[in-house]
């Protein structure tokens, strides 16, 4: 009579498996709540000094209006004021966003193939931010008109430098390593661009991105406010001097939106386009 006898490593893997089922299962929301769990819970509580203090009285309502009052006004008033608003600032953002990605990636790549490009345009890149967008969005409407067209080289204007200055640092900051394998294995200048520089600056690229992202709706806003007939800058113009109040902050609340969810689509973007920029580094 023969006794089977069973390994204790063979025996482990179903336990193991089994316990990590549940673990799985949660590890998205529980990744969720670690990452921006103290962020919601701040906002919660600003929210809840914000609708106390509205509520004592001791402020009034055109200076301070209750958070309530403002998602009143948005649901009131959507179809009526914000709908339109809230299209047209959006294409202005988004369509100005993609020529400033477009831009600031042409120029980063010039920059990093011509040492005397680089050294002649830099500068004067850098300097170019000093020169303050609110004065430049009226200049843009004077000579282009009061159409879509001065909004988005604002938004592209504002959004630009950061793409360009991260990209241009990604495709420096590539492992030298890899350069030399490369011309080892005979590799020419396009194809050591495409198979080692262009992937190792996604992340940089990609970060510049975000930045510029939350900067899209500050140069739709200002190519607003300078001359336009439509959009949320618009929108806060008009009431504005009327003490409508609850409209600005419903109007600054949708700018907001838009600005999280452009972000949120460039992460996504990331993760679908470079994936290697999100696995996690081991240890070696």
């Amino acid at each position: 009579m023969s006794a089977e006898v069973q390994d204790p490593a063979v025996e482990a893997v179903p336990s193991a498996r089994r316990a990590k089922k549940p673990e799985g299962r949660f590890a998205r929301p529980a990744r969720f709540a670690r990452t921006y769990g103290l962020s919601l819970l701040v906002v919660l509580l600003l929210l809840g000094i914000w609708e106390v203090i509205s509520r004592t009285g001791k402020v009034k309502d055109y200076i301070l209006p209750a958070p309530d009052q403002v998602l009143s006004e948005l649901w009131n008033d959507w179809g009526l004021v914000y709908r339109s608003a809230t299209w047209v600032t959006f294409q202005e953002m988004f369509i100005g966003f993609l020529i400033a990605t477009a831009a600031g990636l042409g120029i980063a790549m010039l920059l990093h193939w011509s040492p005397v490009l680089r050294r002649a345009i830099y500068p004067l890149l850098i300097a170019s931010q000093t020169i303050p967008i609110v004065v430049l969005a009226p200049i843009l409407a004077i000579i282009m008109g009061y159409n879509i067209g001065p909004k988005l080289v604002v938004v592209a204007l504002v959004c630009f430098f950061p793409i360009a200055i991260n990209t241009l640092d990604g495709l420096r900051s590539v492992d030298e390593e890899y350069v030399r394998m490369m011309r080892t294995l005979h590799g020419t200048r396009w194809l050591t661009f495409r198979r080692i520089e262009l992937p190792s600056a996604m992340p940089s690229f990609f970060s510049g991105m975000r930045v510029s992202a939350a900067f899209a709706p500050v140069g739709a806003v200002f190519g607003e406010f300078s001359g336009s007939n439509d959009g949320l800058g618009f929108v806060m113009l008009q009431a504005g001097p009327q003490l409508q109040t609850t409209r600005v902050f419903a109007a600054v609340l949708l700018l907001t939106v838009m600005s999280i969810l452009l972000v949120l689509a460039v992460s996504f973007s990331e993760r679908l386009i470079a994936p290697w920029a999100h696995q996690p580094r081991r240890n070696t």
